[in-house]
């Protein structure tokens, strides 16, 4: 299977809420976005910037020491994940990735930290770097089914 990807440069935080919309448009139950990155990258803010579009108003913590964060909006359940912590592939099973994508959209913040390869194949994947104080390279890739979003936002 040939993914699509594309890539580009980030400006400020207005540009990744920008992003954040898009994404957050072609969101149903089911689906997840892989957000990969340094510490600092930028994965928590664009996770904020989804949920913010999709209509959550209340804080949004990093799920860094949770693991996991749940929100209800209007159109949809999204489950916020973070795989920094976690101590391998066997301690996913206890999260509830499975669960949470029948009932749901779902973020997950370091996939690489144990997600299986499986989960992955229909994952838009996004990869985030710095490049500056503000500005954020951006990496988006993902099967024909994110074609929209990832056409959407290319250059």
């Amino acid at each position: 299977m040939v993914a699509l990807q594309t890539s580009f440069v980030l400006a400020d935080e207005a540009a990744t809420g920008q992003l954040g919309a898009q994404i957050a448009g072609g969101l149903s139950t089911g689906d997840l976005v892989a957000l990969s990155g340094e510490l600092g990258a930028g994965k928590t803010t664009l996770a904020r910037a989804i949920l913010r579009a999709l209509g959550v108003v209340e804080e949004v913590p990093s799920p860094t020491f949770t693991l996991v964060q749940s929100y209800q909006t209007k159109t949809l359940a999204v489950y916020h994940f973070d795989l920094y912590r976690l101590g391998g592939a066997a301690e996913l099973g206890e999260l509830g990735i499975d669960e949470a994508l029948d009932l749901g959209a779902v973020l997950v913040e370091w996939p690489e930290n144990g997600l299986p390869v499986k989960l992955l194949e229909d994952a838009l994947r996004i990869s985030i770097s710095a490049d500056g104080p503000q500005m954020r390279k951006v990496h988006l890739c993902g099967p024909e089914r994110w074609r929209p979003v990832i056409t959407k936002v290319s250059p």
